[in-house]
């Protein structure tokens, strides 16, 4: 049984929505996948979300561009937890997105996070299982541990090579 759904809009969003399936993988957290559209359909989205507790969902992740109402709509529907990704599209690239996912009204609030973040989200989704489960609260805090280590071996490498050493061995431009 799934313990998070990731929903968006459209099939396009597919690719920035992998970052958090990605994490959530890395995690061995059950998630399932979903095209939802708040606008073409407003009864499906909102029986989505009224559904999800019976269901065992336990967050929701919900990507979309434009005028990006899906987290909005979903988390007035629901009492669980709803991560809004922004996904950048149009001619305002994600801004618009961004701020309707983030403005919510009171009394309806979406966690939302950057512009195609939706590892974030993942990420996220995970610190609030986490809440209720030690194992996945230690391999949270070893994620963490791991991510400073890389930064650790960057900067002795950095130290190691100099800036222009450490450019070239990156592939970077003098």
């Amino acid at each position: 049984m799934a313990d998070v759904a990731i929903l968006m809009g459209s099939d396009s969003d597919l690719g920035v929505m992998k970052g958090a399936s990605d994490i959530l993988q890395k995690f061995g957290i059950d998630y399932e996948v979903a095209i939802l559209s708040a606008h073409r359909l407003p009864v499906e989205t909102a029986a989505f979300a009224q559904q999800a507790e019976e269901r065992g969902l336990k967050v929701i992740i919900a990507g979309a561009g434009g005028a990006a109402h899906l987290a909005g709509v979903l988390a007035s529907h629901t009492i669980l937890p709803v991560i809004g990704v922004p996904i950048m599209n149009g001619p305002l690239n994600g801004v618009d997105a961004l701020y309707s996912t983030v403005q919510m009204p009171k009394g309806i609030p979406v966690a939302t996070v950057a512009i195609n973040g939706a590892a974030n989200a993942g990420l996220l989704a995970v610190h609030i299982l986490a809440l209720g489960d030690n194992k996945l609260g230690q391999k949270l805090k070893d994620f963490r541990l791991d991510m400073g280590n890389e930064v650790r071996k960057k900067g002795l490498r950095l130290h190691d090579l100099g800036f222009e050493g450490y450019m070239l061995h990156k592939g970077g431009k003098k």
